[in-house]
């Protein structure tokens, strides 16, 4: 969708849906590294709706769940993985998490590079033992299916010294894109950056989705306005901002 729509469409969802401004906060979040473009497009839009606030921390999996519990936060926009963790889970209030968002994995190369033939699972095991380098980030959620998917295909020792471990989500295509790295295994959205290009998603056999839950903490010092967050989260202006940012929305 074209910045102009988004913008107009982002005028009039706001208009109807911003609650009465009554105190402005502070709203600490922990979210996903995989959902960093969308929040970082939503939140000044938020904050200009509603007057509060956002401070956002990102994190992979590992750090979210040290965030969830030594430290103070409001909101989390995670993924689901993280309430797998008991001691996690019992930083939030009770009730069933709310689905923002969900996204596969695929495949990207340096922009220029040739792209391989990933379009069936063999010739995916064969682009990937082909490769010298892989950019990932094993210990995220992520990067645990991305790990389970060289199991299925046979190749998971193979590929453990081809494993270039990557700082962050956005580290991922950075260094594909500087040629550190020959391929990049990820997911798709955040596959989707400046120099690079995107070879595709796994194939359907193999595909997988990860799903970004979110919840309020426990300990929310404006459990009203961390609501209406995750509400906006919801709004259709917010999903045509994720769809663009090339996730699928939840379904609200």
């Amino acid at each position: 969708m074209a910045l102009a729509s988004l913008t107009s469409l982002f005028g009039l969802t706001l208009a109807l849906w911003a609650p009465v401004k009554a105190h402005a906060v502070e709203l600490q979040i922990i979210a996903g590294g995989g959902i960093a473009g969308p929040l970082k497009l939503l939140a000044p839009q938020f904050e200009s709706a509603t007057g509060h606030r956002l401070v956002i921390r990102f994190g992979a999996t590992p750090e979210l769940i040290k965030m969830a519990t030594g430290t103070a936060f409001d909101i989390a926009v995670v993924p689901r993985e993280v309430f797998n963790d008991a001691a996690a889970k019992a930083m939030f209030a009770t009730g069933p998490t709310v689905d923002i968002a969900r996204v596969g994995f695929g495949v990207a190369v340096r922009a220029g590079a040739p792209k391989p033939d990933i379009a069936t699972p063999e010739a995916l095991k064969q682009a990937l033992l082909k490769a010298r380098s892989i950019a990932m980030l094993p210990a995220s959620a992520a990067g645990a299916q991305v790990l389970k998917t060289f199991d299925r295909l046979g190749i998971g020792e193979e590929m453990k010294a081809r494993i270039k471990v990557q700082p962050s989500p956005a580290d991922i295509p950075q260094a594909v894109a500087r040629g550190d790295v020959e391929l990049g295994v990820f997911l798709l959205n955040v596959l989707a950056a400046p120099g690079v290009d995107l070879v595709g998603p796994f194939p359907p056999e193999l595909q997988q989705e990860l799903v970004f839950t979110s919840a309020i903490s426990a300990r929310a010092g404006d459990p009203a306005a961390a609501k209406a967050f995750l509400d906006f989260l919801r709004t259709p202006a917010a999903a045509a901002v994720i769809k663009a940012q090339g996730m699928t929305p939840a379904t609200f």
